[in-house]
């Protein structure tokens, strides 16, 4: 595990609401469902805790939450309850739900640097290839991005 996921994992755990580790009997699991193995940020993130909220409780909507192994599903199924390629790429997986039906999500089909690029998947106009883009380049950016935002979604600053 980086030092970088080390500090973020951390910082989930004092400031945030973690749920309880995975146990790496459940990580195999749902490999076997998926067909896909988590990236080394995904493995240490979910032996850590199986999903989370940011900045607030679940029960509270938070704007952040970054979803067990069992809900992780095909981002086509999870939005327009199709498993077919009119709905956007077999390779797309929703990982982080943000509220209304906005989802972020982890493409499996290609990784840079050994790690899954994470893209912004809003409902309405999911699966637009020109609107469902990359916002981070592996989910410890995305993490480190998140944490530092104040509860904002900060790929839609102005800045980006």
């Amino acid at each position: 595990m980086t030092t970088l996921m080390r500090r973020l994992l951390a910082e989930v755990s004092a400031r945030h609401f973690p749920n309880p580790p995975a146990t790496h009997a459940q990580v195999e699991a749902f490999e076997a469902r998926v067909g896909w193995q988590l990236d080394d940020d995904l493995r240490a993130f979910y032996l850590h805790c199986d999903g989370a909220t940011l900045f607030a409780p679940r029960e509270k909507a938070p704007n952040y939450r970054i979803l067990p192994l069992d809900e992780i599903e095909r981002a086509r199924v999870k939005m327009r309850h199709e498993d077919t390629d009119t709905y956007g790429p077999a390779s797309w997986y929703t990982l982080l739900y943000l509220q209304d039906g906005d989802y972020i999500l982890a493409d499996v089909a290609r990784q840079v640097d050994g790690r899954y690029p994470l893209l912004d998947a809003f409902h309405e106009t999911f699966p637009d290839p020109a609107e469902t883009r990359q916002i981070a380049a592996s989910f410890s950016e995305f993490l480190e991005r998140a944490l530092a935002s104040g509860n904002d979604f900060f790929w839609l600053d102005a800045d980006g």
